[in-house]
């Protein structure tokens, strides 16, 4: 029987009550046993609420001062229990002693207040994990079956220009194409996104598609990838949407996050690619406005436990 680990998330926000939501959904995937990283008492309560009657199994990862913190509160309790949660279910991975890892949401600003400046979680798996090439992918199965990568992520726009190089375009390239072989057992076609409006329009909006994005996607082709672009981002998603392609390579958060979320908010699944270890999480955040009301959507941590378990069992 293989192991997953689920981490609770901030237990301030919608995690708990959506592990809770799907638990006994979990429990219909043969040949898994599902452990949440956490805090048992609340995720005794978030049962409670959703009216779960089944035990929830959790491992005990933080203090219990997380118990006094309030629904919908940005607390440095909070962040420090999401945060050592994160971490022993690393731990376990690589030991080997889990087989996954599916993340519920953390609030980024409990975590600075804990003293823990991530800006999310892939910089922390990436960095538990000594990767430096790695990247974020959003994963939306089902009706349209696309996934985009982001060349960059968790950063200013103002700072987004010095990132992107040949070479980063081109490793995001390859995550794209490694991941998506994988779930679709044949070759994928990638599209490549511009940074500029209309691709640059020749030069007249920017050049970086002339310097950068097109010698990375023309080296891409050379190492037998099937890439595309760049093209316009307007454009590009509506072609992923209609099945032109099965991944797109984003040049920045928005750029991919707003398309893909547009078409499955909440069937869409974050995957970090290039770690020796498995990772998938929502694609959504903690959501305090609706934090222990017993109305959160559990259907993206479904897709994120669908989504780990494919990639755990063995490649045809």
């Amino acid at each position: 029987m293989k192991t997953i680990a689920i981490t609770m998330g901030d237990p301030a926000g919608i995690g708990p009550e959506i592990i809770a939501g799907a638990w006994e959904q979990l429990q219909k995937i043969s040949d898994y046993r599902f452990v949440v990283y956490g805090h048992p008492e609340v995720m005794r309560r978030a049962a409670t609420l959703r009216n779960v009657n089944t035990e929830i199994d959790c491992l005990t990862c933080c203090s219990d001062d997380v118990l006094e913190v309030s629904p919908g509160t940005i607390d440095a309790r909070a962040g420090r229990a999401a945060y050592s949660a994160i971490l022993r279910a690393i731990d376990d991975a690589k030991r080997k002693t889990v087989d996954a890892i599916v993340t519920a949401p953390i609030h980024k600003a409990a975590l600075h207040q804990a003293g823990h400046h991530y800006p999310g979680h892939t910089e922390i798996f990436a960095e538990q994990c000594g990767i430096e090439n790695y990247a974020m992918m959003l994963y939306l199965g089902g009706q349209y079956g696309f996934a985009v990568v982001h060349v960059t992520l968790h950063t200013a726009m103002k700072t987004i220009f010095e990132q992107i190089t040949v070479e980063s375009v081109l490793a995001k390239i390859h995550l794209a194409d490694g991941f998506m072989r994988r779930i679709c057992n044949r070759p994928p076609r990638i599209g490549v996104c511009s940074l500029n409006p209309h691709a640059g329009e020749g030069g007249l909006f920017g050049d970086e598609e002339i310097r950068i994005i097109r010698p990375a996607i023309q080296q891409a082709i050379i190492d037998g990838l099937l890439a595309d672009g760049p093209k316009p981002a307007d454009t590009i998603m509506l072609d992923a949407r209609n099945g032109k392609y099965d991944a797109v390579v984003a040049m920045f958060h928005d750029q991919g996050h707003v398309a893909l979320k547009l078409l499955g908010m909440y069937r869409a699944v974050n995957v970090t690619l290039g770690l020796p270890i498995v990772r998938t999480s929502v694609a959504h955040g903690t959501a305090f406005d609706k934090a222990w009301q017993g109305i959160a959507d559990s259907g993206s941590l479904i897709e994120a436990v669908h989504v780990a378990v494919k990639l755990v069992e063995p490649q045809p």
